[in-house]
């Protein structure tokens, strides 16, 4: 299995090698490298990764998937690979199949909620849903008096308000007024709007940990580069000092990421133990993305600020992704509420299970 996955993240690292280059979309002012990109990585089968072949999927597995993620945060892809492989997987968990074309899911945050009708037809506004504006279909998660649904919508039928995030990506708000969806379909029993939160909060923290893994390599290459009172500003005790912060907090963030993904990779349910490691990552990469986006930044001094330079295209996407799927603020309120509801003598055995 570890070879396949291989695969599957070498494949995708290809793509974003060959049309996504930092630098090629750094000066595509018009985003004509976007349609090749998504072509190539449609081709391959990578945003339907999660998606099983009986509905129109890849029908890779959820490592595999998590693996081109982390990947997609090395080049800090700005575009809805992320948002359809979560809407993709979504769809599956009530055995919808998956439309061609780039995706978002909604809702993104723990405040927001989407109802379904007697009628059959959803309302509801949600904000910070990614790529809302270039996606062709949204999947939806709605709370009906018979409990949880999962939807698939039309884009162009929902009223969508224009917004970014920091790193310039669609981060907009839709509203779905008396909304009749493409398909309906209950919800497993077992599923409900936290298990979403926390997969795409794993999603994000791959791709904070990928992007921070970038920062850390194109800073220590900088700081090989550029001379300052005729000495390599490597060889600075400061900027070493820096430079092993950055790394530690890229280290931090990778370590706590891909132990929550292989954590749901190999779990059958979102039990506590899922829990404990999707809170901890989301709340941990959160954190890294912060200090390390300023060492980075501190490192370069001021050319890393232009727009010319390529920092800024992980520094604030890096950044941004802290907040979508909730914030590290809002789960560590949930990871201490769910700690607190078990009880001292719960929590050694749960971190030690670990």
């Amino acid at each position: 299995m570890a070879e396949v996955e291989n695969i599957v993240v070498e494949t995708a690292e290809k793509i974003f090698a060959d049309l996504a280059n930092a630098q090629t979309i750094n000066h595509d002012t018009k985003g004509s490298w976007k349609a090749p990109l998504w072509q190539a990585l449609t081709e391959a089968g990578l945003p339907l990764s999660w998606v099983p072949e009986a509905c129109g999927g890849s029908g890779a597995s959820l490592a595999e998937g998590f693996g081109v993620l982390g990947a997609a945060g090395r080049f800090a892809i700005a575009v809805p690979l992320a948002e359809t492989m979560l809407a993709g997987w979504l769809l599956s968990q009530a055995n919808i199949a998956s439309p061609e074309g780039m995706m978002t899911v909604a809702p993104c945050g723990p405040k927001d909620r989407i109802t379904l009708g007697t009628d059959g037809t959803l309302s509801g506004r949600t904000r910070g849903v990614p790529f809302a504006t270039d996606a062709k279909h949204i999947a939806v998660l709605a709370q009906g008096s018979g409990g949880l649904s999962v939807a698939l919508v039309e884009a162009s039928a929902c009223r969508i308000e224009h917004g970014f995030n920091l790193g310039g990506d669609g981060n907009d708000t839709v509203t779905f007024s008396n909304l009749q969806p493409i398909a309906i379909k209950p919800a497993p029993k077992s599923f409900d709007h936290t298990t979403l939160l926390l997969m795409g909060g794993v999603a994000r923290s791959l791709q904070i940990a990928g992007a921070l893994e970038t920062l850390l390599d194109i800073s220590v290459r900088y700081s090989n580069e550029r001379v300052a009172f005729e000495k390599k500003i490597s060889k600075f005790q400061a900027v070493q000092h820096n430079l092993a912060k950055l790394a530690g907090e890229s280290a931090a963030a990778l370590a706590a990421a891909t132990s929550a993904a292989d954590t749901i990779a190999n779990f059958k349910t979102f039990d506590d133990a899922v829990f404990l490691e999707a809170a901890s990552a989301k709340i941990r990469a959160s954190e890294a993305a912060e200090k390390g986006a300023a060492i980075a930044h501190q490192v370069h001094g001021a050319i890393g600020f232009t727009l010319e330079h390529i920092l800024h295209r992980y520094s604030l996407r890096a950044l941004a992704w802290r907040d979508d799927f909730g914030s590290e603020s809002y789960w560590a309120v949930e990871l201490g509420k769910m700690v607190a509801a078990r009880g001292a003598d719960e929590l050694w055995p749960l971190v030690a299970s670990r």
